[in-house]
């Protein structure tokens, strides 16, 4: 199969669809690789790293849609990718429709078979590639949350993890899912006191019996959320529903409860958010102001540790990738079921209900 691996070219998109031992494990299996040049410079990856694998470089992204098959990418198409892509099109990546009825549209359109990172799903209910992704979210959740909490800019100048003589910050977690483990593992690394919150009483039970008592576990409902964001220096929403839209746990209303200074992270905005004043930013201007709130909302934070992100995002798609390789999209997705919850648009229509659902669209009549 002819795969193709553009450069990503959203603001401030270091990852690369595929690391140099990616290729070669594809190159080796017979398949030929086109990539972009310095497709994988953000990441450490050099053409040279690729060409040695077995790749074949392309000066432009034109060029890479119009000699592959396949397509295999980190972030959802923007819309100067739109045209590129077409109904031969097997597109790979993290898509996200649910949080935009433009690209869903644009999808829709090019008839391209569409496969989301987001949505391939095992048998136990996890979400293998979504997983790595999550654990460096979160894991930034706390690193960015902690540097905007400084008073230089605009937080409550508060010092997470105290220091003698002096309580430490509290950090509110929303979600008790892959980012809000992380994110509360980093927090009580720093010595912050958190308290995680899930409706799901088997995962809170779950993070109870793994992290330190410094971490106390609640039950998530509107009533304790809004006594919880009174005196809480971080929030973080973590809240995924798998392929459908982020709920809104904490209302504009609510900002006014909070203390002047705090800051929200909302690792949710890919999904439309948890919070409702979130709206997506970028590496380049991440955060922005509201009732005296500071929100970081930025769409794609594991772009900020590319090398990291890629290894690791490589580490779980290359296996799925050699799949839809070896036996074209139809076989592999017919023989594997967690790969299969990965279609979401087949021929111009959609396949996984939520995404319908999302926008009020009826799935029947549009079939």
């Amino acid at each position: 199969m002819k795969i193709g691996i553009p450069k990503e070219i959203k603001n401030n998109e270091n990852r690369v669809g595929m690391t140099p031992a990616g290729v070669f494990e594809l190159t080796k299996n017979n398949h030929t690789i086109y990539i972009q040049e310095n497709a994988g410079f953000g990441s450490g990856f050099t053409d040279t790293d690729y060409r040695e694998a077995g790749a074949q470089i392309l000066n432009t992204i034109e060029e890479v849609y119009a000699s592959s098959e396949m397509i295999v990418k980190v972030k959802e198409p923007i819309e100067k990718e739109y045209p590129l892509i077409k109904s031969h099109h097997v597109v790979f990546t993290y898509f996200h429709f649910a949080s935009s009825e433009t690209l869903t549209k644009a999808m829709i359109k090019s008839e391209a078979v569409c496969i989301a990172y987001e949505t391939v799903e095992a048998e136990d209910g996890s979400l293998p590639l979504l997983i790595p992704m999550s654990e460096v979210a979160g894991r930034m959740a706390i690193q960015q949350g902690a540097k905007y909490l400084e008073k230089p800019i605009k937080g409550r100048g508060v010092l997470l993890g105290g220091v003698p003589g002096v309580p430490p910050g509290k950090v509110l977690v929303l979600g008790a899912g892959t980012v809000g483990i992380q994110a509360a593992k980093m927090a009580a690394g720093l010595g912050a006191h958190v308290t995680i919150m899930d409706i799901n009483m088997n995962q809170l039970r779950y993070v109870n019996d793994i992290m330190p008592n410094h971490v106390v576990t609640e039950f998530s409902s509107a009533y304790n959320i809004k006594q919880r964001i009174k005196n809480h220096d971080l929030i973080i929403g973590g809240v995924l529903l798998k392929g459908a839209k982020a709920p809104n746990l904490i209302t504009r209303d609510m900002l006014k409860e909070m203390r002047p200074g705090t800051v929200v992270v909302d690792v949710a905005v890919d999904q439309g958010g948890c919070i409702e004043t979130t709206k997506p930013t970028t590496h380049e201007d991440p955060i922005f102001i509201i009732d005296d709130i500071v929100h970081y909302c930025v769409a794609n934070m594991p772009g900020a540790v590319p090398y990291t992100s890629t290894l690791a995002l490589t580490n779980v798609t290359l296996p799925y990738v050699l799949k839809l390789a070896n036996k074209g999209w139809v076989k592999a997705c017919d023989e594997d079921k967690t790969l299969a919850k990965g279609l979401n648009i087949i021929d111009g229509k959609i396949v996984y209900p939520e995404i319908a659902e999302a926008f009020g669209w009826d799935i029947e009549a549009m079939a």
